[in-house]
């Protein structure tokens, strides 16, 4: 539970982090493709199977972690089924947030839990392995496009 004492100190400390990779799945199913940017202008389509999770974003500092829990060093962040590669900045600290990517404003809703596809692709324990690191899911407040190398900026919070 956030506190009013946690909201403020969240408030005091902004983080900026930055698009590493992107990856976008060019059909249900089929595996992701990387790009080297994403144009959000035309709204969400096929970018998720929610408005609430129209974008994924993992933290590039949880790869290293989940290879290790894998056992694993021969692995591509594409097959976590992530739209957005993020470093710099803690995405479980943006739910509840506005950020900004590029010219897009979009809003961290929720965890983004792993699914039982990944256990298939990367093996037995992948979802355990990703408990607690499977990233952010966003909804597009304000579509705009951005790049990789973009920063990501935490904006305000939502009541």
């Amino acid at each position: 539970m956030i506190t009013p004492l946690i909201n403020s100190i969240l408030a005091q400390a902004p983080q900026t982090g930055r698009i590493e990779r992107i990856a976008l799945r060019p059909g249900k199913g089929k595996p992701l493709v990387e790009v080297q940017s994403w144009d959000l202008s035309s709204g969400p389509k096929d970018y998720g199977p929610t408005k609430e999770r129209a974008v994924t974003l993992i933290q590039a500092e949880h790869l290293p972690v989940i290879a290790s829990l894998l056992g694993r060093d021969d692995w591509d962040y594409t097959h976590l089924r992530r739209n957005i590669l993020a470093s710099g900045i803690n995405l479980r600290a943006l739910i509840g947030w506005r950020f900004q990517i590029g010219s897009a404003i979009l809003r961290g809703t929720d965890e983004c839990d792993p699914c039982e596809q990944m256990e298939d692709t990367l093996g037995p324990g992948t979802l355990h392995a990703m408990i607690g690191h499977g990233g952010l899911c966003a909804a597009i407040e304000t579509p705009g496009s951005f790049k990789v190398g973009d920063p990501i900026t935490r904006l305000e919070r939502l009541s």
